[in-house]
């Protein structure tokens, strides 16, 4: 029960940051994957340089 909760206010807390602050929600997108692009990339490398 209390993980419904918790999702629950999670979403409400994300609807609301769009709605007051839509660049920086778009901001924050952005620079997650902008993470999530260079955590693949260093991956890549890694498994690339195995003998």
């Amino acid at each position: 029960m209390n993980k419904k909760w918790i999702k629950l206010l999670v979403l409400a807390f994300v609807f609301w940051y769009v709605i007051t602050s839509p660049y920086g929600a778009a901001e924050l997108v952005s620079n997650a994957m902008g993470g999530l692009g260079h955590a693949a990339e260093s991956l890549s490398v890694f498994v690339s340089a195995l003998p």
